[in-house]
């Protein structure tokens, strides 16, 4: 393998070639929104603002400010002026900070930052609502509520201060942000979805309920298949990343079968579980060039246009 060059500064994380190419493009939604605050992005619900829509028969409570006088004096009836709505869209971007997103080459903890970096500075330039979350075993640690390009310095800071140590903790930051979230919008878990513990609990904290929720798998080459380039052959004394635990093993074809097999399962019925709850879930190689996954694949999904 190849050492690992350290990310120190915001052009490590996000190359300025393709900062460029993301100015052109903005997230999407499936759904509509009903943030609290006032944003850039329009939504169909009805609201005040300056774009009319329609009208409606008033009735008793509404805000007479919003009475068409000009059709009251033709017609002898109270009509309110209705508007389309400026709404906000939340983006949250969540991070596995385990130390097992810390394998391969290139490790899928510095792929994963690079791709939050790219995905927030898209949702910045277009005035969304950013935030941020790192997880592991007792440590959730978060990052809210930015807004516009000068917040860009600030995130790729954040992203740079994480360190990937200990267990997953998935579960519990999930509880945090389907509780906690402002507003509704589009969510996105970075991780290699490996917990010990499963993933099925963590995942129905934020599904149905409000968010465009993705599941983006990464994983390194070495850990989608061992045997590439070589692989690993013979004795080998494994160390759980997470929990320190030595396991001796006979690296043999047969037991590389067995792993692509549990893998390849594990992969499945994470897929088959995002498909029943309208879940976007995607496997990401951290071979993939970022610029690909943004500007191809993340496109054909329908997460950026």
């Amino acid at each position: 393998m190849s050492a690992v060059k350290p990310l120190r500064r915001l052009d490590d994380l996000l190359d300025p070639h393709l900062m460029s190419r993301l100015d052109a493009i903005d997230v999407m939604s499936r759904k509509i929104f009903s943030g609290k605050l006032q944003g850039e992005r329009r939504s169909k619900r009805r609201g005040q603002s300056i774009e009319f829509a329609d009208f409606r028969p008033y009735v008793h409570g509404d805000d007479l400010r919003f009475v068409d006088w000009n059709i009251f004096g033709r017609l002898d009836r109270l009509f309110l002026k209705m508007f389309l709505e400026e709404e906000d869209l939340s983006l949250v971007i969540a991070v596995d900070t385990s130390a097992s997103m810390r394998v391969g080459d290139p490790d899928a903890f510095d792929y994963a930052r690079k791709v939050a970096m790219a995905l927030s500075y898209v949702g910045l330039v277009n005035q969304h609502r950013v935030s941020l979350v790192g997880f592991s075993a007792g440590r959730i640690e978060r990052a809210s509520n930015l807004r516009g390009r000068r917040k860009a310095a600030e995130v790729a800071s954040w992203l740079l201060r994480r360190e990937p140590e200990g267990g997953s903790g998935f579960e519990e930051a999930m509880r945090l942000v389907g509780t906690t979230r402002a507003g509704r919008g589009v969510m996105l878990v970075l991780s290699d979805f490996l917990f010990p513990e499963g993933f099925e609990k963590g995942l129905a904290m934020v599904a149905g309920r409000g968010f465009d929720l993705y599941a983006l798998q990464v994983l390194a080459p070495q850990v989608v298949d061992p045997a590439r380039e070589g692989g690993v052959t013979g004795d080998l004394l494994l160390v759980d990343s997470e929990t320190g635990a030595e396991t001796e093993v006979t690296v043999t074809p047969e037991l590389l079968r067995i792993y692509k097999d549990r893998l390849d399962r594990l992969c499945g019925s994470l897929r088959n579980y995002c498909t029943r709850r309208d879940i976007v879930h995607m496997v990401v190689e951290t071979s993939t060039p970022v610029e690909t996954l943004m500007l191809e694949y993340l496109r054909r999904r329908g997460l950026l246009r």
